[in-house]
């Protein structure tokens, strides 16, 4: 006897290949979901050449509008369009991506008797804890869900306290994953006690904090060089910080690489380093550079240290000084950064997408079951 699948009705409403860590999450999440149908609803993707990875896309018809005058009349659009495909498609659960966000919130107003899980990814939470208007949202969408997913405990907790402790039992920690069977190492000559190539990756906004590895290099001992990959609202301030360092010759900048791209060259570095001084909702991006086995240079976030299993470097978070001594005591001890390597290597791989997959459909049919 064979049974149907799972119907799951998700989305981001953004272009809908994986440009940001949710939705390069998103296209693996849902590939490695055993037993499930997967329509999605998101944007036209850019790259025509895309091929999605979902059973359905659907791009949204909505002109999207963000948090401002005319939002609400924008959440009431999308609302509209998005009951009249549930009635079309009656999945068996819906999966709200970013809590509280516009599509969330005309998801959760519209599911009926259809249950709801929600998904945090971090961005909306700390837009949350800014905005009264957003804040609101969060506490919306939590109210409809039977259940609500995070990555960590520390987002857990933020979101416990964003809806007054009313919704603690449906909060379920979900670790994210990645593709470690697309993960391949390279023979990397080593640096020896020389000066370190280094690498980050990431937006290239405020709370990411790249400044702090920039300003790190003129106070280091070593000449260590950077690359930076990603886009971002602070390129060209980051840029201008460089030439006023004198770093022109040690600091080099990428655009954004798609992740088969990125991954090719992460074995070609010494180390990465994580800079983020404020809320990370998971660090995907610090299993990346760890499946590649690469030592971590990290901003000491509640939560990182647990994430990378103690294999890593930690420093002050925004801290220029704290970052450039721990980068000279790893380009100092060889021995010490073989073994935060092989540390590395072998933490990444208690962060398989297919796990994500299996303990997330196991989740959404207790729901649909109960």
């Amino acid at each position: 006897m064979t049974t149907k699948p799972l119907a799951i009705l998700t989305g981001i409403n953004r272009s809908s290949e994986p440009s940001s860590g949710s939705l390069i999450l998103v296209n693996d999440l849902y590939r490695a979901m055993p037993d499930t149908h997967t329509t999605y609803l998101g944007r036209t993707p850019v790259d025509q050449t895309w091929k999605d990875t979902f059973d359905h896309l659907i791009p949204l018809s909505t002109t999207k509008r963000p948090q401002g005058p005319g939002f609400d009349d924008y959440v009431d659009e999308l609302t509209r369009e998005v009951a009249t495909l549930i009635e079309q498609l009656k999945p068996d659960a819906i999966h709200a991506q970013n809590v509280g966000f516009a599509l969330s919130l005309a998801l959760s107003r519209t599911a009926g008797s259809i249950p709801v899980i929600s998904i945090a990814h971090g961005t909306e939470v700390m837009a949350a804890e800014r905005s009264p208007a957003e804040h609101a949202a969060v506490r919306e969408v939590a109210a409809a869900s039977a259940a609500i997913v995070t990555p960590t405990s520390v987002l857990a907790g933020r979101i416990d306290r964003l809806t007054g402790r009313r919704y603690t039992d449906r909060i379920t920690v979900i670790p994210w994953g990645i593709r470690l069977a697309d993960a391949q190492l390279r023979d990397r000559p080593s640096a020896g006690t020389g000066p370190l190539s280094l690498v980050h990756a990431g937006r290239l906004d405020d709370n990411k904090s790249t400044i702090t590895a920039v300003e790190a290099l003129a106070l280091t001992d070593q000449p260590h060089r950077l690359t930076v990959i990603g886009k971002g609202p602070l390129r060209e301030h980051l840029e201008h910080r460089t030439a006023e360092l004198g770093l022109q010759n040690r600091v080099h900048f990428k655009g954004y690489l798609p992740r088969a791209a990125l991954w090719s060259l992460l074995p070609n570095f010494d180390a990465f380093v994580f800079t983020t001084k404020g809320l990370e909702a998971f660090g995907l991006v610090l299993v990346e550079a760890q499946a590649h086995g690469l030592p971590v240079a990290y901003s000491d976030l509640p939560g990182v240290r647990r994430i990378l299993g103690g294999a890593g470097t930690p420093y002050t978070p925004g801290d220029p000084r704290s970052l450039a001594m721990a980068l000279d005591e790893m380009g100092r001890d060889l021995h010490q950064r073989a073994a935060a390597s092989k540390a590395a290597l072998h933490n990444a791989r208690r962060y398989d997408i297919t796990t994500t997959g299996r303990l997330l459909h196991e989740l959404t049919l207790r729901v649909t079951n109960s």
